[in-house]
């Protein structure tokens, strides 16, 4: 019996990735060396005391039972980082515990929209606003993130029928995949426009702790009003190096917040005990390595672009993450170029065009090699004769 899937499914494709990696494992097998920068998982070590946590929890057989809910102890230490780190107040009755941001953005739609809600994503954005949006059945419009605007949003340009239709705008500040930095003062307008409109903000605060050049990772949260207009996405995994544990927040407006409980109590329970210890380990414990890794991210940056720089590629810095977002030589689009890249210097990258229709032109790298290999890396591209 032939099976086909939901027709929601039929939305969703993996054009350019799989033509990717059909052509990586083809390199591959012709014993071709690939120098994969195309995702973005940390290569550094999560904090000892974190590991610790987390082994001397997986040793007690009480951590193995169902955990119906997030841990008190948990949500204090989340409330208590907050005020520490960000100078945000926030109660515990205000978070809630997801698998990754990932997963808590993926179904945020579901717990927010009705049928025909407008909402306004970025693009380029992480694929995943698009697809929890959708799976809310919303009306996705999408506001376009251009250089020229140091690539943040123009609210001003969006219709003021638009506005009053919209029930939440999704920011992304430092953003993936475009590498840029906010000021406060684009939150603090974004919160007066919604007030005035009536629409909520979800703010993806992943990577408030790789940011570059003295600038100052915040949290929206800590805005005046902020709660009263939306919610933010808090993820450990960059930050700590646990992306495999999946341990993210969101946390603001209680009544989002309890609609995302409501959704999640349906389909699933909570992290798991051992991954709540780990949690509450890193929230809690020292936070120099965070520190010390941000500033080894932005050694990276500087001798990858500076690098490339040297070989004849014109690309900016980034402001923030753990990317980099670098226009493509002319006569490329950015899957060919990326293909060129593969065949000719073995070296994987992200098409812009993965992360939206206004990516074309853009390739994006992780920084997740050592300095002495980014500037190898470099040393590749330049001696493939893309240039």
């Amino acid at each position: 019996m032939e099976y086909k899937c939901a027709k929601r499914l039929e939305h969703f494709t993996t054009g350019i990735f799989a033509a990717l990696d059909e052509k990586k494992n083809k390199l591959i097998k012709e014993g071709r060396t690939i120098y994969n920068l195309s995702v973005g998982t940390p290569d550094f070590k999560p904090p000892e005391h974190i590991m610790e946590a987390l082994g001397k929890a997986v040793s007690d057989a009480e951590n193995y039972k169902y955990s119906l809910a997030d841990m008190p102890e948990l949500l204090q230490a989340v409330s208590h980082y907050y005020k520490d780190r960000y100078n945000a107040d926030v109660s515990t009755d205000e978070i809630t515990g997801v698998h990754g941001t990932q997963e808590g953005m993926g179904h945020l739609g579901m717990a927010m929209c009705n049928p025909g809600d407008i909402v306004l994503l970025p693009d380029p954005g992480y694929p995943v606003f698009e697809a929890g949006s959708y799976f809310g059945e919303a009306d996705i419009r999408y506001y376009p993130l251009l250089r020229q605007n140091d690539f943040l949003p123009v609210i001003e340009d969006i219709p003021e029928d638009i506005l009053y239709k919209t029930r939440y705008i999704v920011l992304s500040y430092p953003s993936n995949p475009v590498g840029a930095a906010a000021p406060k003062s684009m939150y603090e307008n974004l919160i007066r426009l919604a007030r005035k409109y009536g629409f909520f903000i979800i703010n993806d605060n992943a990577y408030s702790d790789i940011i570059f050049d003295g600038r100052e990772g915040f949290s929206f949260l800590a805005l005046d009003g902020a709660k009263d207009v939306g919610v933010e996405f808090f993820s450990l995994s960059k930050s700590f190096n646990v992306t495999g544990l999946r341990i993210s927040f969101c946390a603001g407006n209680k009544s989002i917040i309890d609609s995302l409980k409501l959704l999640r109590s349906q389909y699933d329970f909570g992290m798991s005990y051992p991954v709540q210890k780990a949690a509450i380990a890193a929230l809690t414990g020292p936070r120099e390595c965070v520190g010390r890794q941000c500033m080894e991210y932005q050694k990276r940056r500087d001798t990858f672009l500076g690098a490339l720089r040297k070989i004849g590629w014109d690309v900016p810095d980034s402001q923030g993450t753990m990317f980099v977002w670098l226009p493509v030589p002319k006569g490329y689009t950015s899957q060919s170029f990326c293909e060129a890249l593969m065949d000719k210097a073995g070296v994987i990258g992200t098409p812009g065009t993965a992360f939206g229709p206004m990516g074309e032109g853009y390739i994006r790298f992780a920084l997740v090699k050592p300095c002495d290999e980014l500037a190898h890396i470099a040393e590749i591209i330049g001696a493939a004769g893309l240039f």
